[in-house]
């Protein structure tokens, strides 16, 4: 496949899910990620080992309640950024990033304190895509108002900020 037949997305996009019915969900694109993962609640197995799960939870904007229960699943030990690792189910989903639909694998994750509830890695991208990191930022009105306040906290008393944020916590997480 040649790279006009790709298709071009931008760092975060709108994913939908047409077998879910679920729309314009927003999705980080992240080619450092070797795998896909999507928020999803609710999760169990049952006495004939089918896994059930809901998609999103409920107090998201894109759950719908549907349960979903499949045979066809996998275990990923998944590593993040920070070091930890997780055991997570993996499923088969079709999705529509851009105007292209494909199938792909999603780890099953408690994505609720995240920005994106999607999260595409590369396993999914390969030779389909094109990341155009000057394209689609999607930020919240959530994350605005709080970059926002943050900026208010550090003009009024940088070096208070700095302690407060820095000093025993050079990475700067804090839990808003």
């Amino acid at each position: 496949m040649t790279a006009k037949e790709k298709t071009i997305i931008g760092r975060t996009t709108k994913a939908s899910f047409p077998r879910e019915r679920v729309r314009g969900v927003p999705a980080k694109i992240d080619t450092g990620a070797d795998s896909s993962s999507i928020w999803a609640s609710e999760l169990h197995i049952d006495d004939d080992f089918t896994l059930h799960y809901v998609l999103f939870a409920k107090g998201s904007p894109y759950y719908t309640g549907k349960k979903h229960s499949t045979k066809l699943y996998k275990v990923r030990l998944v590593k993040s950024s920070n070091g930890t690792q997780q055991i997570r189910y993996s499923v088969k989903l079709t999705i529509v990033l851009g105007k292209r639909k494909v199938r792909g694998s999603f780890t099953l994750a408690d994505r609720s304190q995240n920005t994106y509830p999607v999260l595409v890695g590369n396993k999914l991208l390969y030779r389909k895509f094109l990341v155009d990191v000057s394209r689609g930022a999607i930020r919240t009105d959530e994350q605005k108002v709080k970059t926002n306040a943050l900026n208010r906290e550090m003009t009024l008393d940088p070096k208070a900020f700095f302690e407060k944020y820095h000093l025993e916590n050079q990475r700067g997480d804090i839990g808003l």
